[in-house]
C-alpha cells in the first residue's frame, strides 16, 4: 500500500501526466531522445522473475526477446488480487515495451495488448523512430518497486523504478553498442495510468517517468 506522502506524489505526477521518451543512463542525450531502453548482454535470454505468492498467470504473454537481452521483474504480492493483477499487467507492459524496441516492432502483439490510446500511439512512434535511427538495444533491464493506489472503476495509478545502469543502444548495422557511464539517471521512476481493456487485461494509457528520482536511484 502506498504511504500517503507517496500517494500524495503519485497524484501530482499524474496531474502532470506527459509523454517524452525514457530517460537515458548518462547524463546527456544522443539526440534520438533515447540514449537507454532495455535488455542484457549476458547472452541470455531471461523472462521475468515472478514472485514465489505470484506463479505465471494460464494466459501470460511470451516474451521474444534477443538473445543480448535480459529482463529482470522485481515484484512482491500486494497481499491484495485485485492490486496484484494491475501490478502483474503493468510489469508485462513494461516487458512487451522492451521488446517492441529491442525487435524494432512498433505494433508488436504484446505491445498493443499491454499498451493503450496515448501511451501505445507515443510508444509505436518511438519504436518506429529508433528504427528509423538505426538502432535498437541491448544490455540488462530491470523493474522494481512496483505500487499500486487509486483503484477504483476499472482504472488505477502505478508507480515502479527501472534501473538501466546495464542497458546501452546498439547499431543495427554495425553491432556497435553505444556505452554510457552509469550515473543517478540509470535509475528512473515511471508513474502510469492502468484501465482496464475489454480484454480483461489491464493497459498502461498514460505514463511519466523521472529519471535520478530518489525513490529509485540505488549503488
Amino acid at each position: 500500500m502506498l504511504t500517503t506522502r507517496r500517494g500524495a506524489a503519485i497524484a501530482s505526477l499524474l496531474a502532470a501526466l506527459s509523454l517524452t521518451i525514457t530517460g537515458c543512463s548518462s547524463d546527456s542525450d544522443d539526440g534520438s531522445g533515447n540514449d537507454k531502453i532495455a535488455g542484457a548482454e549476458t547472452g541470455k535470454v531471461s523472462p521475468s522473475t515472478p514472485s514465489p505468492s505470484a506463479p505465471a498467470e494460464k494466459n501470460a504473454p511470451s516474451f521474444d526477446f534477443p538473445p543480448d537481452i535480459k529482463v529482470t521483474v522485481d515484484r512482491q504480492s500486494s497481499g491484495d488480487p485485485a492490486k496484484d493483477a494491475i501490478l502483474r499487467d503493468t510489469a508485462y507492459a513494461a516487458q512487451a515495451r522492451v521488446e517492441a524496441f529491442a525487435k524494432s516492432e512498433s505494433r508488436a502483439s504484446n505491445m498493443s495488448r499491454y499498451f493503450a490510446a496515448n501511451a501505445l500511439s507515443f510508444w509505436a512512434g518511438r519504436v518506429e523512430a529508433f528504427k528509423k535511427d538505426g538502432l535498437t538495444v541491448t544490455g540488462d533491464y530491470r523493474y522494481f518497486d512496483f505500487e499500486v493506489s487509486d483503484v477504483a472503476d476499472g482504472s488505477a495509478a502505478v508507480r515502479y523504478c527501472e534501473d538501466q545502469s546495464k542497458a546501452f543502444n546498439k547499431e543495427i548495422k554495425t553491432n556497435k553498442v553505444r556505452r554510457t557511464q552509469p550515473s543517478d539517471k540509470s535509475f528512473v521512476l515511471y508513474t502510469a495510468l492502468i484501465a482496464r481493456g475489454s480484454s480483461g487485461d489491464w493497459q498502461v494509457t498514460q505514463q511519466s517517468w523521472k529519471k535520478g528520482d530518489r525513490a529509485c536511484v540505488q549503488r
